[in-house]
Parts: C-alpha cells; sequence; structure tokens
C-alpha cells in the first residue's frame, strides 16, 4: 500500500487510487472506512472527498502506521476521524461497535513502503535486520521462531503453499541443518539457507532466489490467507444500501477468495459485482510505482433497496 507523493516524501504514492475512488464514489457527508489504513494515502483522498461533514475510521494492525495515519489525516478538517488498532478481519464488529453504516470500505491487502524498506522489521530479503515479518508486533509469533521449531515438511508445504515455491524441500532441509548450528536470527541467515539450498544454475534469472521463500514465511506468519473471503461477505453486509466495499489483492490466493466471496454475494441478488474482470494498474502507474504490478481491485455495491 505504498502512497501518493505528498507531504514531502516522495515514497507517497497509493495503489490505484484513481480506480479505487471511481468505484467509490464517495461524497460529501458519507462515511468511509480504510480497514488497512498503512501510510494513509487513500484515506487521506477518501476524507477529502467526504469533507465536508463526513466520517472516516481507519483500522490497521500496525500500531506505527497507525500513529502515521493519525498525524497525516488531522490535515483534513470537518471530517469526524476514529481510529482503531485491529485486525482487517474484525472489520465487521469494528464498524457496529462505532454504530457507523459505511458507504464505501476499503481493504488494500498489501504492504506499504514504510514496512517493506524498515529493516527492523525483516521483510526484505535485501536488508539485513531481524527475521520478525510480523505486522503486529505487539502479539504473535515472528519469522525467526516459526523456523526454528517447525520440521522441514511443514517449511516445504509453507513455501510451496503461499509462494510456489519449488525447492520448498531443499530449502526446508537446509534451515533445519543450519539451525542445527545456531538458531536463525536474522532476514541474512534465512537468505543464506535459501542460497545454499537452490543450486546457481536451478536460479530463476528474473527474481531473487529468496523472493518466494520470504513472501511464503510473511504470509505464514501473519495468517494472511485466512479468512479474506469471510470477512469480505461481513464487511458488505455492513454497507449501507448503495454503498461499496473496494479490495486491492495483491496474491493468487488473495484474488482468488475475493472472487469467491463476490460472487456468492452477487448471486444472493443483495449486491451487484462491479467488474467481471479485477482492474489492474496501467501502465504508466506501474513505471512510477514497480510495487503495484500484481495488484487486482474488486468492488462490490449493495443494491439501493
Amino acid at each position: 500500500m505504498p502512497i501518493r507523493p505528498s507531504q514531502g516524501d516522495p515514497r507517497h504514492d497509493p495503489v490505484m487510487l484513481r480506480e479505487v475512488l471511481s468505484a467509490l464514489a464517495l461524497n460529501a457527508g458519507d462515511t468511509v472506512v480504510d480497514g488497512t489504513l498503512g501510510l494513509s494515502g487513500h484515506a487521506r483522498a477518501f476524507a477529502e472527498a467526504i469533507s465536508p461533514g463526513g466520517t472516516l475510521l481507519g483500522i490497521d494492525w500496525d500500531q506505527e502506521m497507525l500513529e502515521i495515519g493519525r498525524q497525516r489525516l488531522s490535515e483534513v478538517e470537518d471530517v469526524e476521524k476514529h481510529f482503531c488498532h485491529s485486525d482487517y478481519r474484525q472489520i465487521a464488529e469494528i464498524v457496529r461497535r462505532h454504530k457507523l453504516v459505511p458507504n464505501g470500505i476499503l481493504l488494500d491487502l498489501g504492504l506499504n513502503s514504510a514496512q517493506i524498506d524498515d529493516p527492523s522489521r525483516g521483510i526484505a530479503f535485501s536488508k539485513d535486520g531481524p527475521l520478525d515479518m510480523r505486522m503486529d508486533r505487539s502479539r504473535g509469533e515472528p519469522a525467526s521462531a516459526l523456523l526454528n521449531r517447525l520440521g522441514p515438511t511443514e517449511i516445504e508445504n509453507i513455501l510451496f503453499k503461499y509462494g510456489d515455491e519449488r525447492w520448498g524441500k531443499a530449502i526446508g532441509k537446509k534451515i533445519v541443518e543450519i539451525r542445527k548450528a545456531h538458531p536463525l536470527r536474522t532476514t541474512h541467515d534465512l537468505v543464506e539457507a535459501v542460497l545454499a539450498a537452490v543450486p546457481p544454475g536451478a536460479r530463476d534469472k528474473r527474481i531473487h532466489p529468496a523472493t518466494r521463500t520470504f513472501q511464503a514465511v510473511r504470509i505464514a506468519v501473519n495468517s494472511e490467507l485466512e479468512g479474506i473471503d469471510d470477512t469480505l461477505m461481513e464487511a458488505a453486509r455492513c454497507l449501507a444500501p448503495g454503498g461499496t466495499l473496494v479490495v486491492l489483492s495483491y496474491h493468487s490466493g488473495e484474488d482468488r477468495q475475493a472472487k469467491h466471496a463476490f460472487r456468492e454475494l452477487a448471486d444472493s441478488g443483495g449486491y451487484l459485482d462491479l467488474f467481471k474482470k479485477p482492474l489492474q494498474p496501467t501502465p504508466d502507474e506501474i513505471s512510477r510505482n514497480p510495487r503495484s504490478r500484481s495488484a487486482k481491485l474488486r468492488a462490490i455495491r449493495r443494491f439501493l433497496t
């Protein structure tokens, strides 16, 4: 979820902002929920669209991102703002607790540049740091603990399920072998395990050999693919008549769950799936923001009656 250039930060570039705003069609006085607030690039545009008199609820499982969002959104006046530190999968409960009926909801399931570029999070294989990868560092098991306790077959299953890593068996065995000498503690440790397991001649020339492993482990650590379909259906049922739910996904597993959830909602007769096929970033956006290249946008609107 990188955000648009603004407030002097060149990394601000919210993914598919024009398409998101078009699908949500927000007006002054509306209520909108950003269930994955991040650096608030989308939310800033939402706040401007619903001012004056609108209400914005921002949710994020990363306390640091929530504080950044609180600061950046303080500049927009005449909008009632609420912030909640929670997993977006609790969105329906949070909306009910705040007694809101949203005209629009966004769930951007990607990471943002600040998270990727922070070595202390251990998300990027290009930066040495603690092997953590948790989005919410106040709870849960870091990647190091996970990889130091799982057996080789369990590691292989994670790498194949979440990363399509065909060298998962070799990588799993190498991780277990290495940790007998010393536990994995840093991103460098995991990169070295991958490089030791994957022969140079078998490596994909287009991406770093550790790319799929880091993606798969991060998804496992944060349970990122669990319950997306149920969450989307519950979120859609919170919408006001005529309200729209937009989801941005970056992994085939995420998009598949969104597709199935929206199809079930549309078949129920109360919702319109706005796009037969997901929208994707334009070539111009991808050239400006290469991290947007895998994004897919789906949207569903609740009927007025």
